[in-house]
């Protein structure tokens, strides 16, 4: 049989093993050499407003990934408890993205919104007294910790450089932006909704003052997360192209 040959010589069998995962090779990498991306682009994403940026590093940080995922995976179970499955385009901001393995704790892709801001405060104060089976160490330090955030212009940039569509203007009004995000019904932060729809202007008991903490900055990420997409509207099928 023709096949013989090949079973029989073990350097020819080689041979024919490099030729065909070459050709798969092939097949599979060179289309991705004409796009520009791999990512669909979805309506309603946005990169970061400052105070959301500065509250996924803290995020980073703390190591919160560590137990917390931001994924939802397509099986039935998962998205009848968290939602809608993650896509991509959700994460396309994201240096380094936070899609995790591991749930010690719930995933939090779709957390935005679902709890008030003065829950996720007494939650990070303490976790247990909101949820008694909670194994989370409380973060009290988080509002009695003032932002660092004079070069949140400058993280801004660097953004810019690995893909954010930061713009010149965005750069300009980052403090500003920032300090707007914890001031309700305020004219700066009116124009910073206007550059960054759907943010959350936060309103709990804040004991800080004037002072933006590390916990605002904390907050204004989690209720970002899921918020950005319009999952009532979104097509998977169809064309969702900003």
């Amino acid at each position: 049989m023709s096949h013989e040959r090949f079973e029989r010589n073990s350097f020819i069998l080689l041979i024919g093993i490099l030729i065909v995962v070459s050709i798969g090779g092939l097949v599979q990498i060179a289309p991705l050499f004409w796009v520009d991306s791999t990512i669909e682009k979805v309506k309603g994403m946005r990169p970061y407003t400052p105070l959301e940026q500065a509250g996924r590093d803290i995020y980073v940080r703390e190591g919160c990934y560590g137990c917390h995922s931001q994924m939802i995976r397509t099986l039935r179970d998962e998205v009848e408890r968290y939602g809608h499955y993650s896509l991509a385009a959700e994460s396309m901001y994201d240096h380094p993205f936070q899609w995790g393995s591991k749930r010690t704790g719930p995933d939090l892709a779709r957390v935005g919104g679902r709890y008030s801001d003065q829950w996720h405060a007494d939650h990070f104060n303490n976790p247990r007294a909101l949820v008694p089976e909670s194994i989370m160490p409380g973060y009290p330090w988080l509002n009695a910790t003032p932002l660092v955030s004079g070069n949140i212009a400058d993280r801004l940039k660097t953004l810019r450089i690995v893909g954010v569509p930061y713009t010149d203007d965005m750069i300009a009004k980052a403090d500003t932006d920032l300090k707007a995000q914890i001031d309700p019904d305020s004219r700066p932060a009116r124009e910073m909704l206007a550059r960054y729809p759907k943010a959350k202007v936060l309103r709990y008991e804040r004991t800080a003052g004037a002072a933006v903490t590390e916990l605002d900055a904390l907050i204004a990420y989690m209720q970002i997360l899921g918020q950005m997409v319009d999952f009532a509207t979104f097509d998977a099928a169809g064309p969702n192209l900003r």
